[in-house]
């Protein structure tokens, strides 16, 4: 990496280029020190930011940048003045409304990334096209369409889906939302499936988000009642004949 007087010259020099915004980006993907994994606690780099503008080495606005997913962190930046602006990116393949929702109020609707970097970046280094591992829509938008309620009234089923991990979870919002009728079952008590093990692992701690993002969302389809949830239910597929006519398809 650079050094501080290395760092304050190469900024001078942007600004003197004709920049009129500098961005903070902290290191690179591959670099020795983590910046921008899962690992790296939120907003982690927002210090440099902050140096920069108390040593006033340039007069022009300075990015902050580097894991800050949610717009409450982006909030805190801000108001503690470590920068005048803030850069995402990986936050938008994941939730496009992001900002939408924040100003809405509804941030619990927000699908948070989880900076793993397996379906952005990794896919990038390997020439395959970008997306996201908690949104696969994203970059796809033109392949895949799920709009509400768009299922033609003659074609919806009721659906059961078993297990309410992150597939399940997925299947049963998708199903639901554009028109099927979802019973989601699970032998546990909670939804999440294995990421309620992942989630406990130090550095890991953003899963939480994934089945934040989940839970709100089946809970609104549920008070809908396009969703029925039974959890603490073991059930096999020879269980689904007592649904009888009711249950249409199987997933």
């Amino acid at each position: 990496g650079s050094s501080w007087e290395e760092i304050k010259i190469l900024a001078q020099a942007i600004e003197d280029a004709g920049a009129t915004i500098i961005n903070t980006g902290i290191g690179w993907h591959e670099a020795r020190v983590p910046t921008i994994a899962t690992s790296v606690p939120r907003a982690s780099f927002s210090w440099v930011t902050r140096k920069m503008r108390d040593e006033k080495i340039v007069s022009v606005p300075l990015c902050a940048t580097n894991r800050i997913n949610a717009p409450h962190v982006a909030d805190d930046i801000i108001a503690r003045g470590d920068a005048d602006l803030i850069s995402m990116a990986r936050p938008f393949l994941a939730d496009p409304d992001i900002v939408r929702k924040s100003r809405e109020g509804d941030v619990d609707d927000i699908n948070t990334c989880i900076a793993c970097n397996q379906a952005c970046l990794d896919h990038a280094f390997i020439g395959r096209t970008a997306s996201c591992l908690v949104n696969p829509l994203a970059c796809h938008e033109t392949e895949l369409s799920v709009e509400e309620d768009s299922m033609p009234p003659e074609e919806r089923l009721t659906v059961g889906v078993v297990g309410a991990g992150p597939a399940g979870m997925a299947f049963a919002t998708t199903a639901a939302t554009i028109g099927h009728r979802v019973v989601l079952y699970d032998k546990s008590g909670e939804i999440g499936g294995q990421f309620n093990m992942a989630k406990r692992i130090p550095g890991k701690e953003e899963f939480h988000e994934t089945i934040r993002y989940f839970r709100h969302r089946l809970s609104k389809l549920e008070r809908a009642g396009k969703v029925e949830m039974k959890l603490g239910t073991e059930i096999q597929f020879s269980d689904m004949e007592f649904l009888g006519d009711v249950e249409d398809g199987v997933d």
